[in-house]
């Protein structure tokens, strides 16, 4: 399942993070360092520090952005988020086919998360570079993904993408994942087809007592597939 996430972060927000990200002394790094043994080989990017000042301060806006969109608490079910990274490419960089790792150690305890979700939040507008599309590969086939800036695609760890290179100007954006608590993708699609029926029956004002017992299935679904 691919979730289009809109306008997570406003035009004011956007614009403190490319003035940080722009800054001269903004720590960015090869992004090989935090890659695994599949991505190391077709890695070609850079991102700000993982654990640096600017990473937690512009990754603390991100999270509390998360935790008031109703699409996506919906949409991923979130159990943990990792600590949301930070990267660029600017001319010739890509990142060739992969497929992201299954468990990552959270950088300030070494707990382990699950990844059940990728996230890529874009911070750059599409018209300021050329290249840099996110192709995901799912059961319909590749799917193109260059949203606007303050957007966010959600999709499945489990799939193979890539990033096609940059050509002009620079992709910025903002990527992390997500341990559900539905780890199943069926489970998960299911749940959230059902939360936006009864979300719609709700605006409509449709019969209350179906409402109310296609609430409980939900829960009762939610209940029987959730590991917390």
């Amino acid at each position: 399942m691919l979730v289009h996430i809109p306008a997570l972060l406003d035009s004011k927000q956007l614009a403190h993070f490319r003035r940080q990200l722009d800054a001269d002394n903004a720590p960015w790094v090869d992004g090989r360092v935090t890659a695994g043994h599949q991505g190391i080989h077709v890695k070609q990017n850079q991102q700000i520090a993982e654990g640096s000042a600017l990473a937690i301060e512009l990754g603390h806006v991100v999270l509390a952005a998360l935790e008031r969109h109703p699409l996506f608490i919906s949409a991923a079910l979130p159990h943990r988020v990792y600590p949301p990274m930070f990267n660029r490419y600017q001319s010739g960089m890509h990142f060739g086919s992969h497929v992201d790792g299954s468990v990552r150690l959270l950088p300030d305890t070494g707990e382990k998360i699950r990844t059940d979700l990728s996230a890529t939040l874009f911070l750059a507008p599409p018209d300021s570079y050329d290249g840099g599309e996110l192709l995901i590969e799912d059961t319909y086939g590749t799917q193109t993904v260059k949203l606007a800036a303050g957007d966010m695609i959600l999709y499945p760890a489990s799939s193979l993408h890539r990033v096609s290179p940059v050509t002009r100007g620079t992709r910025l954006a903002c990527f992390f994942w997500v341990q559900s608590m539905v780890r199943d993708d069926g489970q998960r699609t299911l749940l959230f087809d059902l939360d936006n029926a009864i979300q719609q029956l709700t605006a409509t004002q449709a019969d209350e007592a179906a409402r109310t017992r296609l609430t409980g299935c939900y829960h009762n679904l939610l209940r029987m597939w959730s590991e917390v």
